[in-house]
């Protein structure tokens, strides 16, 4: 039987002025995201949308989970398969098309990680660790549109004098 978890999120909009939604103009995206028990995050649209661009905006929230799920994915993975990750980045970047009414959706991510592991006899392995990764990312396996890798892998031989 298959289990489930389940998750709890209040957005709270702040962005009143004092007039509500009475124009498209009068209001501010602002928003708080809290999540019980956990520092509350600062939100807003995007600036390209009449958004505050120093808080976080949606756009930028569902590209960093894709990349924090597969990072977590992928060093469980690696702890799993003996291969010692030392240090993993990634600068993940996110194409959304927006449509002439003004929808729109998200059309690739592509993930971008740099992964220095201990050993170069690790690369291979940890290189091919990604696909896996993808294959186990909840939230990969949640969108609609391709999750692309660009990784790259280097070691730091501890064997190395």
């Amino acid at each position: 039987m298959n289990r489930q978890h389940h998750y709890q999120a209040t957005i709270r909009w702040t962005g009143n002025k004092g007039e509500g939604t009475t124009g498209y103009r009068t209001y501010e995206r602002s928003h708080t995201i809290s999540i019980e028990h956990k520092t509350e995050i600062s939100g807003s649209s995007d600036s390209a949308f009449m958004g505050d661009g120093t808080k976080h905006n949606p756009e930028d929230l569902l590209v960093s989970s894709l990349s924090s799920c597969h990072m977590l994915w992928y060093l469980h993975l690696c702890a799993d398969a003996g291969v010692v990750v030392l240090d993993y980045v990634d600068q993940a970047t996110g194409t959304m098309t927006l449509n002439k009414d003004g929808s729109g959706r998200f059309t690739e991510v592509t993930l971008n990680p740099v992964v220095t592991v201990a050993e170069n006899s690790m690369i291979e392995k940890a290189n091919e660790l990604h696909r896996k990764a993808n294959e186990y990312c909840f939230i990969a396996n949640s969108v609609n549109f391709p999750v692309r890798h660009k990784p790259i892998v280097k070691a730091i031989d501890k064997k190395t004098p």
